[in-house]
This record gives structure tokens, sequence and C-alpha cells, in this order.
């Protein structure tokens, strides 16, 4: 039996799923940093998949945290979202961002901290989780800032174009090869 790599690893010793048959079944994980002030790129997506019976991971970097704007000014009256750490099975496909491109776009239910209190520091109190379908979606930066800015009102945003388009050809491979539809995402926080 092939050992899982480090990143699966850790995962599954959270008690969650691990997607390990066939090529291209991809295992898609957002890494939190400890860090809670907003607005910066400072969190890790790992996906990790076998190709030709081979396990491979590719990492890029990302936020899992919403930007300064949503925080300060938040568009729900219960505030901000922030992902709570989880898996999410089957609660992504590929659709369109904000009508605009295609990206990961959330189409299952999912959970989420409400920080209302309008700073730069992330808050995830257990009495906010709200649990629905609140377009947290996967997609990448707008714009050709360093911070997060007005990029991310909860949702994961990919640093760099070329990693973002990456993912998604990886997506359309899992999609074409195996003819799964749906993705599971599933968010850790370091150490990992």
């Amino acid at each position: 039996m092939t050992t899982l790599p480090p990143i699966l690893q850790a995962v599954e010793a959270r008690g969650y799923k691990v997607f390990t048959s066939g090529d291209y079944n991809l295992n898609i994980t957002g890494i939190r940093s400890p860090e809670r002030v907003a607005n910066a790129f400072d969190d890790r997506l790992c996906v990790t998949y076998k190709a030709d019976g081979i396990w491979r991971t590719e990492t890029y970097e990302c936020t899992t945290d919403p930007g300064s704007p949503y925080l300060l000014r938040p568009i729900n009256n219960y505030g901000c979202a922030v992902l709570v750490p989880g898996q999410y099975r089957g609660a992504y496909s590929i659709g369109k961002h904000r009508g605009q491109y295609l990206a990961l776009v959330q189409t299952g239910k999912v959970q989420v901290y409400r920080d209302d209190n309008r700073d730069n520091i992330l808050d995830m109190d257990p009495e906010t989780i709200q649990n629905g379908y609140f377009g947290i979606n996967i997609h990448k930066r707008t714009g050709e800032s360093d911070t997060i800015n007005g990029a991310s009102a909860g949702c994961t945003v990919l640093r760099y174009a070329w990693a973002f388009e990456r993912m998604m050809f990886l997506a359309g491979k899992q999609v074409s090869e195996r003819g799964y539809k749906t993705f599971t995402y599933t968010l850790i926080e370091e150490p990992i």
C-alpha cells in the first residue's frame, strides 16, 4: 500500500475522508495560517491527486480569509463570513464566480463564522456559526495588488493567475477522466 502524502495524512488524522481511488480524484485542502490579521496571502491551497498511479501534491499561495473592506463593512447583516475549518463533501462545482469566469463555486452547504466587530482581526466565535449557501467560492484574485482588499468576502482566493488556471485544469481533468462533477473542500488550520 502506498503511503499517503503528508497533507493527506494531516487530513485523515483529523477524521476527514481522503480520496484515494484512481487518477485525478482530487483532494483539495486549504491550510489556514495562525495569523489572524486580515489582508495577506498567508495561507496555502493544496491539490493532491494521483496521476498514472503516483501521488502528486501541488501547493499554491492563497487566502482563506476575507479582506479588510468586508471585515470593516460587512455585506451581511450578521457580519463578514469566515469559513469554519472542516470538510465540505461535494459542496463545490465548476461554475461562474459572480457570473464572470469559471471557478469552483459553492453548490452545497458550508459553515461560516460571522465577524461583526468591524476591525481587521478575524474573529471565530462558535456562537456565530451559520450553515448554508453563502457564495463561498474558490477563485482567483483580481487586480495586481499584493493584498486581499476586496478580492474576498470569505472565499478562498488564489494569489496567482497561473496557480488558479492550473487548479481549474486539474478540476477539469477530474470531470473528464472520472466523471465526478462535484469537489470536496477541506479546510484545516496550521500546524499540520
